[in-house]
């Protein structure tokens, strides 16, 4: 039996978030996506495969947010959203933070789901964290969420809504299988973190979906340079 209750689901357009929407798709009747733009140098691209998937998950159109946090294009800090930052090339597993680290990102794009999730009355927010291949991101790791869902038990409203974070403690080759396993359509996610015609195939997130797909012996669905 699936719960009832409406579900928000934050799709980026990557492959962690929609494993995260097919997920959410096997455990609620309804869903609600919410998508991000921030300044982030593939917004176009994440956008389009955004729409894809909502097509693909036949989320309604008034069940689909885009949201402008243009605030975190203009405090800069990071490659993703500022041009001066090269965006650096994969050099192997590292907790050192990455300069692709959006500071405090995660809280933003959160609260904007929880206000969404008062007005909606949403009891779960799906978010695609992912630790384990990327554990230098200080907004990926479980305490951070701990710690975020009880701030929304004290600070809403509606006190039971909970954020879930399915993929947090896989790796990309888990998370591969799982989509496989869903029957996600990983054909139309994006992982690029410079490039939105065709992937650049050598920042940390490329490489580190390349090397998933080549563990598992699977061609990767995108195409590189």
């Amino acid at each position: 039996m699936k719960d009832h209750s409406l579900a928000i689901v934050l799709v980026s357009g990557g492959m962690d978030s929609l494993v995260c929407a097919a997920e959410a798709a096997t455990k609620h009747e309804q869903l609600a996506f919410l998508h991000i733009q921030y300044g982030q140098n593939t917004a176009p691209k994440e956008y389009e495969c955004f729409k894809k998937i909502a097509d693909y998950y036949k989320v309604p159109e008034n069940l689909r947010l885009v949201i402008n946090l243009e605030t975190l294009q203009k405090i800069g800090g990071s490659s993703l959203t500022d041009k001066s930052i090269e965006v650096s090339k994969f050099e192997g597993d590292s907790d050192i933070i990455p300069s692709s680290y959006v500071p405090f990102r995660n809280a933003h794009i959160l609260s904007t789901a929880v206000s969404w999730a008062e007005i909606l009355n949403a009891t779960k927010i799906y978010i695609g964290a992912n630790e384990e291949d990327s554990p230098g991101y200080p907004d990926c790791r479980p305490a951070y969420y701990e710690a975020f869902n009880t701030l929304i038990k004290v600070g809403t409203k509606n006190q039971d809504i909970k954020i879930k974070t399915p993929v947090i403690a896989l790796n990309k080759t888990d998370i591969i299988k799982w989509a496989k396993k869903l029957g996600a359509p990983l054909d139309l996610t994006w992982s690029c973190y410079a490039q939105n015609d065709i992937a650049c195939g050598v920042c940390d997130s490329c490489a580190l979906r390349l090397r998933a797909f080549k563990k598992l012996g699977m061609n990767d669905p995108i195409e590189y340079v």
